[in-house]
């Protein structure tokens, strides 16, 4: 698998360009800025990008998406329940970031939806607390996991509608029952794994 993993934009949110090896193809997790880096980036790599997943729908995490969706004409999936976050905060982000345009969802992720680029299998594993629409997607022993867990810690439950109680039922139910060596990739700061999260990750105890 190509794997690449870039801090982007004022809060330095994880993109994830992602693609496999032998056929080529591939996708980005949260293009979360400069867009024309990523375009170039996967002009280097020799990626055909299928399509962008967003963990969630905070703008911090697809602050890239117009301009990479529009220039290599793919489309956009996020959960259901976070469209309408989408929606609500590109509008709060046009007048702030310059050429900035408005973000279209084109399709919709849930819990055990499997998707294949190429040789990849991706599988979308709903984890709701941080948004109600937060997921985490799966490929193989990596888990691309947003906001819902980071090294030591979890996504905050005190913006729009959150649930403390929700997410951390959804990591403890879906994610620290995966095989111990799994590696995490969270939206933000360097991978863990699921064996030291169970072990170190206060919230989770």
């Amino acid at each position: 698998m190509i794997l690449k993993v870039f801090p982007l934009g004022p809060f330095e949110a994880n993109c994830y360009i992602i693609g496999d090896e032998e056929t080529k193809k591939g996708l980005i997790i949260d293009p979360s800025g400069k867009p024309d880096f990523i375009l170039e980036t996967i002009k280097e790599l020799g990626l055909s990008i299928d399509l962008i997943i967003l963990t969630h729908g905070h703008g911090d995490h697809f602050t890239g998406a117009y301009k990479v969706k529009d220039e290599l004409g793919i489309p956009l999936y996020v959960h259901k329940e976070d469209v309408d976050l989408v929606e609500w905060e590109t509008k709060e982000l046009i007048p702030i970031l310059k050429n900035m345009t408005l973000v279209k969802v084109d399709g919709c992720i849930k819990e055990g939806d499997i998707i294949n680029i190429g040789n990849l299998k991706l599988e979308i594993i709903e984890t709701p607390g941080h948004t109600m629409g937060g997921v985490c997607i799966k490929i193989g022993n990596k888990v691309f996991t947003g906001d819902s867990i980071f090294l030591r810690s979890i996504g905050r439950t005190d913006l729009g509608r959150a649930s403390a109680e929700l997410l951390i039922s959804s990591l403890k139910e879906k994610i620290l029952t995966l095989s111990e060596d799994t590696i995490l990739y969270p939206g933000h700061g360097p991978s863990t794994t699921v064996k030291d999260e169970k072990e170190l990750n206060p919230f989770l105890k």
